[in-house]
C-alpha cells in the first residue's frame, strides 16, 4: 500500500452561501473555480471545486453551500486547518492582498521552520499560506494574481485529535513517515507525494468533540493515481479491519471513504478521469453540471439554486 497514496487529493468544506464562497475562493485566493455541480446525495445543494487550470490532484478545495447552515463548533477529530503552499517570499504580497480584502484572522507565524500566514475563511474555515522554496507547481492566474504570486496548491492539513497514535499508525500504513515533531504537532510525509504531501497531527486530549457545520471539514481525500491502486488501497484497508465503502464514481474520480481513528472521515480518491471529461478545460467551471441520476431534475435544480455571479 505504501506506493500508492500519493498524498493529498482534495479537501471537502461546509459552506452557508454559495455567492461568498465562491467571491472567497476566486476573487480573494484566486483560484480557479474548475466545476459546478451539486451534492450528489442531496442535489438541491451545490457542491463547488477550486483549483489550478485542471482541478489538478492536490490542489482542489471543494465545498458544499447548504443554505444559512450553523457554524460548527472546533474541537477534537477534525481537519482543523488547510494550508496552501505559495513560492518564497510572496507571503507579504498575501498578507498586504488579504488585509485590503478585509480577510480575517492574519496572523504570522513560523511551524517546522517554515513562515506561515494564517487566516479565515467567511465561515471561520481556518486556512494558512505557507512559503515553499521548491514548488513546481503551476498555480492559477487571475483575480489580479500574478504567477510567481499564485497559490500552488495544498502544502499540508492538520488532524486535531485527542490521541495521535492509531491515527499516526494509519498514516504510516497510507506510505506517510514520522519527519518532524513540535509541541504538540507531529509531522508526517507522503513518501510519494504530488506537493500537497504533509499531515500534521495536532493532539489536544483536553478538547470536546467538533460538531461540523458551516466552517467545518466534511472530509479529507488522499490520492492514487488510478482505480487499480485504489482497490488495491482498499483491499489492505479491508484486510486490516477497517470499514470501506465500496467504490463509488463522483463522475471526476472514483472514491472510497473510510472513519479514522480519530474520528476524521477519510477518502481515498483516483486521479482519474479529471475535471475535463464533461467540458474543455478552458471552459471548466462554467456550466452547471449534473451527475447522470440527477439530470432529469435539471429544470428544477436551476430554478431553485441560488445563481453565481462570478
Amino acid at each position: 500500500m505504501t506506493h500508492h497514496v500519493h498524498g493529498l487529493h482534495h479537501v471537502t468544506s461546509i459552506a452557508s452561501d454559495a455567492q461568498k464562497n465562491n467571491d472567497f475562493f476566486t476573487h480573494t485566493l484566486g483560484l480557479r473555480r474548475v466545476k459546478k455541480t451539486v451534492n450528489f446525495d442531496q442535489p438541491d445543494t451545490y457542491h463547488l471545486y477550486y483549483g489550478d487550470m485542471t482541478g489538478s490532484a492536490g490542489t482542489v478545495m471543494t465545498y458544499f453551500p447548504f443554505r444559512q447552515a450553523a457554524p460548527g463548533r472546533p474541537g477534537s477529530g477534525e481537519v482543523s486547518q488547510t494550508v496552501f503552499s505559495v513560492a518564497k517570499g510572496f507571503l507579504p504580497f498575501w498578507k498586504d492582498r488579504l488585509a485590503k480584502l478585509g480577510v480575517q484572522g492574519l496572523v504570522e507565524e513560523t511551524r517546522f521552520g517554515e513562515r506561515r500566514l494564517t487566516f479565515k475563511a467567511p465561515d471561520g474555515d481556518a486556512f494558512a499560506l505557507v512559503e515553499v522554496e521548491e514548488d513546481p507547481r503551476q498555480g492559477w492566474v487571475g483575480a489580479g494574481v500574478q504567477q510567481d504570486e499564485a497559490v500552488r496548491g495544498f502544502h499540508s492539513a492538520t488532524l486535531r485529535l485527542r490521541d495521535g497514535t492509531e491515527t499516526g499508525e494509519l498514516l504510516a500504513f497510507m506510505g506517510y513517515e514520522v519527519i518532524e515533531a513540535e509541541g504538540s504537532l507531529t509531522r508526517y510525509r507522503a513518501k510519494i507525494g504530488n506537493g500537497a504531501n504533509f499531515i500534521d497531527i495536532d493532539v489536544q486530549p483536553g478538547l470536546p468533540r467538533a460538531s461540523q457545520g458551516a466552517g467545518s471539514v466534511h472530509h479529507i481525500a488522499f490520492s492514487v493515481p488510478d482505480r487499480a491502486a485504489q482497490l488495491l488501497v482498499r483491499k489492505s484497508l479491508l484486510d486490516t479491519g477497517y470499514q470501506v465503502t465500496p467504490v463509488i464514481d463522483r463522475d471526476y474520480f472514483w472514491a472510497i471513504y473510510f472513519r479514522s481513528p480519530g474520528g476524521v472521515l477519510f477518502e481515498v480518491a483516483t486521479d482519474e478521469p479529471g475535471f475535463d471529461r464533461d467540458e474543455p478545460v478552458d471552459h471548466l467551471g462554467e456550466a452547471l453540471k449534473l451527475p447522470e441520476q440527477h439530470e432529469r431534475l435539471r429544470a428544477q435544480l436551476e430554478t431553485y439554486l441560488d445563481p453565481i455571479i462570478d
